[in-house]
């Protein structure tokens, strides 16, 4: 008897275990599915980039326009303090379908408060992001969303984007429902935001591009929606197999792949703006010519010097694939372009040597899953060591809109089938 009881035990506790275990992947069968649509790099004070001042930012409303990938029914946002030395204090949050890229008007119609917990204010711990609760808003694919808040006082540091190619505004005063922020002050920037995430199903995914300002898209349409990553988005939303594929910018100007320029190293900034990302299932890499240009800039540098500053590039490129692959994300590499007669750099026949040694190891097998030649997309058919003149902004080193046209119609879409 005691032997039959004891064996009943046993079942019944395998039993409940098996049970528990059953409930616990049904519940994770019911877990939303996040992926995110928009994201922005978060970037610190720096010198050549003048923060906005405290009495701009004291009692004062912020509303900001931001272009979304796919869409979606429930939304939910991330607000940021990633460089912040105190806690920040956000209210007041609300998001509405904008009216137009290039306006504070939005469509009251479908405004929603956003909430924290259920708290329609949060306070941010120094140096993290808060995400909000889900949003139950619908949103159509690469329509553009508008997300305004009110501070009561400044933050301590400002995390911001100021490559946003984007108008935010301004108003002092609780504004955050306002069908338009009349009077306003404007500024080219994101303040504030890490993310916008929606839900989709089990096979939506993230691209992610990271880069420096040929990505972050200096030189497109303020506004215009025209980076080379805008133009990749559209290509894959209009594709039936692709169109739960998301694309998101995390380039910033001046970025290095090992040195702080504006904006944290790649490296550095890698588990952020890379692994944690909603959903990102893939990353292209184009990255590297600011590396270059900044020794190049530097007087009386040896051939040594350069094959040094080689090898480091190509370690760092490989610690990106090697991070990326740790968390089953397939990561695509893109040739350094040519900067040729350049306004910021002028390189000389030892740093073009340097850019194709790099670029051959991006091309050679075995480093990235994929990789395209952007070096060969958009340099000058004439002269190679210079960017094609359709595609030259006029500095020699950026793209213009034609340009970044051009590179997000050259990436392949099969990369993400």
């Amino acid at each position: 008897m005691r032997i039959r009881l004891a064996a009943a035990v046993v079942v019944g506790l395998l039993a409940c275990a098996v049970g528990a275990r059953g409930a616990d992947r049904n519940a994770k069968k019911i877990e939303p599915h996040w992926v995110a649509t928009w994201a922005t790099s978060q970037v610190g004070p720096e010198p050549s980039q003048p923060q906005l001042t405290d009495e701009q930012l004291t009692d004062t409303t912020v509303r900001q326009i931001v272009h979304l990938s796919i869409g979606g029914t429930t939304l939910r946002v991330q607000l940021s303090n990633a460089f912040g030395t105190r806690p920040l204090r956000v209210d007041s949050v609300h998001v509405a379908r904008a009216k137009s890229p290039a306006s504070s008007a939005i469509d009251v119609s479908t405004d929603h408060a956003v909430t924290f917990q259920g708290s329609e204010s949060v306070v941010i711990p120094t140096g993290a992001v808060y995400v909000s609760d889900p949003i139950a808003m619908q949103m159509d694919a690469l329509s553009n969303l508008a997300i305004s808040f009110h501070y009561a006082e400044p933050p301590s540091v400002q995390t911001s984007h100021p490559g946003s190619r984007a108008t935010s505004y301004l108003l002092h005063g609780e504004h955050s429902t306002d069908a338009e922020l009349v009077g306003a002050e404007k500024t080219v920037r994101w303040l504030g935001l890490a993310e916008v995430d929606t839900i989709a199903d089990d096979a939506a995914r993230t691209v992610i591009a990271l880069g420096d300002s040929i990505t972050d898209g200096h030189a497109a349409t303020t506004d215009g929606n025209d980076r080379w990553t805008d133009e990749l988005a559209r290509r894959v939303v209009g594709d039936k197999k692709l169109k739960e594929v998301a694309v998101v910018n995390e380039g910033i100007g001046g970025n290095h792949l090992l040195t702080n320029g504006l904006g944290e190293s790649v490296l550095e900034r890698f588990d952020r703006d890379v692994l944690a990302v909603s959903g990102v299932r893939y990353v292209i890499v184009l990255e590297g010519i600011n590396d270059l240009g900044g020794l190049g800039r530097r007087p009386d540098v040896t051939q040594q010097d350069w094959n040094d500053l080689v090898r480091r590039m190509e370690g760092a490129l490989e610690q990106i694939v090697v991070r990326a692959h740790a968390h089953a994300i397939y990561v695509y590499g893109c040739t350094i372009m040519p900067d040729g007669g350049g306004r910021y750099y002028n390189p000389d026949a030892m740093a073009n040597a340097a850019r194709q040694q790099v670029n051959a190891w991006i091309m050679a097998p075995g480093h990235f899953d994929g990789v395209l030649d952007m070096d060969k997309v958009t340099q000058d058919p004439a002269n190679p060591l210079d960017l094609n003149p359709k595609y030259d902004s006029g500095d020699h080193l950026h793209p213009g809109p034609v340009g970044y046209k051009a590179m997000g119609d050259a990436i392949p879409l099969d990369w993400f089938r």
